[in-house]
């Protein structure tokens, strides 16, 4: 056999062996109308992401991708900004205590709405959740790409009520700017530190630890996210982990949409549509299209055969 199909047989074999390094991709995009400063935070025992902290401007979008199993939690870090003296990068709400944008392992200080995320887990599901347990920042969705498939509890899931505005006046945090003087809402734990806020001590199951009337309030504006510690039958969510990649957004967008409850969900499936998928797997076809009964396609299937093999049992395959 020639040169050509050896290099299309490698071509593949590197497609799928990138696809099964990096499963899932997750797009963060910024409706609010101030700047938003992403933090990643990877849990123990997973890489960092390809950046642990970076800048969205208003209306901006940017996709980061995931390996497989990956676990760790999002958040948008709000009133930042950079002293001229010192280059010490702050923020005022999820400050990650890094003095740089990049977050580079810090994590969230509280109050901060989050994200968070462990992917290709029990019975091959990626498991999410947004959670107002640490208290809320800003508005948060998480959108599954293929959620529409109905796989799983695979749903739309996130808080899109200004809880700033309806705070208690003993959990708010103040800011000194005069036009946005709400900036965050505490946690109950996070205000009063008391164990049966806390689910902790006592309080450190299900069976003692009960919704309180602080966290009852975020339920009610936000009956998808978690309010307090063991929230989870109303708040976790799973999805086939070789189905979806994740929209991440901050706000909301000003276009509403009949078809959802979330209006971001509604514009994210009516733009990835299947016609997509349809020109992508034609293109695929197109090029690797060969003549009945030639040689080379045993070369290809059995390319893509180890390929997928690999894939499958999380192994990742050599380097070419």
């Amino acid at each position: 056999m020639g040169a050509r199909p050896v290099f299309l047989s490698l071509t593949i074999f590197t497609i799928i062996s990138i696809q099964c390094v990096y499963s899932t991709t997750f797009t963060f995009t910024n409706y609010c109308s101030y700047t938003v400063w992403p933090g990643l935070l990877a849990s123990a025992g997973s890489p960092p992401l390809e950046t642990t902290g970076f800048v969205l401007q208003k209306g901006e979008s940017k996709s980061i991708p995931a390996p497989t199993s990956w676990s760790g939690r999002f958040w948008g870090r709000t009133v930042c900004s950079q002293y001229s003296t010192t280059g010490k990068f702050t923020c005022v709400t999820g400050d990650c205590g890094s003095g740089q944008i990049e977050c580079a392992g810090g994590g969230a200080t509280p109050p901060a709405t989050l994200a968070e995320f462990t992917l290709n887990d029990s019975g091959g599901l990626d498991f999410y959740d947004v959670s107002l347990v640490d208290g809320y920042n800003l508005q948060m969705l998480v959108v599954p790409k293929d959620g529409s498939a109905g796989t799983g509890n695979c749903n739309t899931t996130g808080c899109l009520v200004d809880l700033n505005g309806m705070c208690p006046t003993e959990l708010k945090v103040l800011s000194s700017d005069s036009s946005t003087p709400n900036v965050a809402c505490k946690s109950a734990c996070e205000a009063f530190g008391e164990d049966q806020y806390c689910c902790r001590g006592a309080y450190a199951n299900p069976d003692t630890c009960h919704p309180s009337s602080y966290s009852e309030i975020f339920k009610h504006a936000c009956p998808r996210a978690y309010s307090y510690a063991y929230d989870d039958g109303t708040s976790t969510f799973t999805c086939a982990s070789s189905q979806s990649d994740y929209l991440i957004t901050f706000c909301q967008p000003s276009a509403n949409s009949q078809k959802s409850n979330y209006p971001e969900a509604a514009m994210y499936f009516m733009g990835n549509d299947s016609n997509n998928q349809d020109e992508y797997d034609t293109s695929i076809a197109s090029s690797t299209r060969l003549q009945h009964g030639d040689a080379r396609i045993l070369l290809l299937v059995i390319v893509m055969a180890v390929s997928i093999s690999l894939c499958t049992s999380n192994l990742v395959p050599p380097s070419l």
